[in-house]
């Protein structure tokens, strides 16, 4: 097996068992599954997104709409 298919195989080998054991996914469920997905399901964080909304930050949002005032 040349380098590149190996590091693939093994990689892929590494992430069907965390998916299995962390997720319950059948290898049918990980082999149809995209990489974004399987990223999502494993909360890998990008340091590309913003950070996810607080627990303060959407009591605000709420309380605003509850009011029908805009942003």
């Amino acid at each position: 097996m040349a380098g590149a298919e190996h590091r693939f195989a093994a990689a892929a080998q590494q992430l069907a068992g965390l998916a299995a054991r962390g997720l319950g996914w059948t290898p049918e469920t990980f082999w149809n599954a995209t990489p974004a997905e399987l990223a999502a399901s494993l909360a890998f964080e990008d340091p590309q997104q913003p950070a996810p909304v607080g627990r303060h930050e959407l009591a605000q949002m709420m309380e605003r709409d509850a009011h029908g005032r805009p942003d």
